[in-house]
């Protein structure tokens, strides 16, 4: 199965599953109620030291950025022609901080114990007879996929912007669109070869 989970033996590594999405949870909500635009630059610098924590390969995970510059642009262009540029900085400094902080669950939590983590929170559907890993299973394979999905958007840019020297374009997204139902081919092949939601298990 396609996967972005970096292979290693860091305390982020050890960290359990449940712990790491509640810190990322609860930094989601405190960050959103924060105005400030400062105040991310400190947490942005949390962020960078922790993935720098995980070596070169941690840091290098950082390009999932480069995906984000065209949303993160047209967004900031537009807080600035409706008066609110600063407002706008604040806006892209939490998605970065955040979107960061995911990619870092993502890159450092296996599948299955992502899964195992997730699965709590369906519990209550057993009751009516409703299976909790299938919903779980999907939660888990957006929170995997979805970094996955902006790092391929990053190099389809790339590509373009080698081939005709702009940086970004709509044309580029019928090939991620492509990319997509691609991957979810081979996810969807490699759930069927495991058996299906039931074939993940945690250790």
């Amino acid at each position: 199965m396609i996967s972005i989970y970096l292979q290693g033996n860091s305390w982020l590594h050890k960290t359990p599953a449940s712990l790491k999405l509640l810190a990322v949870a609860v930094a989601s909500l405190v960050l959103f109620m924060v105005k400030s635009a400062w105040v991310f630059l400190p947490c942005l610098a949390v962020v960078i030291g922790l993935y720098a924590s995980l070596g070169r390969t941690g840091l290098r995970q950082l390009k999932l950025l480069r995906g984000l510059t065209f949303f993160l642009g047209i967004l900031l262009l537009l807080h600035w022609v409706s008066g609110t540029f600063w407002e706008g900085v604040t806006v892209i400094l939490r998605l970065i901080v955040l979107v960061l902080a995911a990619n870092l669950v993502s890159v450092t939590t296996r599948m299955d114990d992502m899964l195992e983590a997730v699965m709590p929170l369906f519990k209550p559907l057993e009751w009516f007879g409703v299976s909790a890993r299938r919903p779980a299973l999907g939660v888990a394979l957006v929170l995997r996929f979805a970094p996955y999905m902006m790092q391929v958007f990053s190099r389809l840019r790339e590509a373009y912007q080698a081939r005709t020297g702009a940086k970004n374009s709509w044309k580029l997204l019928p090939p991620l669109a492509i990319q997509c139902l691609r991957m979810s081919d081979n996810v969807a092949d490699a759930l069927r070869a495991r058996g299906g939601s039931e074939g993940l298990s945690g250790r």
